[in-house]
């Protein structure tokens, strides 16, 4: 039988050349499609650290952790979202 809800992890970093108010625009929307779409959400905001290489010629990164629980369809939305997101440097959606 196929499972229902599964909990997620979600790691996103965020381009330091934004700013601190677009990198808080971008965490808040998304906050919000997480939330609604998921249950149990935690945030868990890192701050800006440095990566271990660089990205696009950036060498630091602002990091946020989301732990969620969801249907299986949701994650793939995310990433997408997520792909196609101009400051996202790097991210992953992992199964808890």
């Amino acid at each position: 039988m196929a499972k229902i809800k599964e909990t997620y992890e979600a790691v996103v970093v965020f381009s330091s050349k934004l700013g601190e108010e677009a990198v808080g625009a971008l965490v808040t929307k998304f906050d919000e499609l997480i939330k609604a779409n998921t249950e149990n959400v935690e945030v868990n905001d890192w701050g800006k650290r440095k990566l271990a290489y660089a990205i696009n010629y950036e060498t630091e990164g602002n990091y946020v952790l989301w732990n969620f629980t969801s249907a299986p369809e949701f994650p793939a939305e995310l990433e997408r979202v997520l792909g196609i997101t101009d400051g996202v440097l790097r991210f992953l959606i992992t199964i808890k």
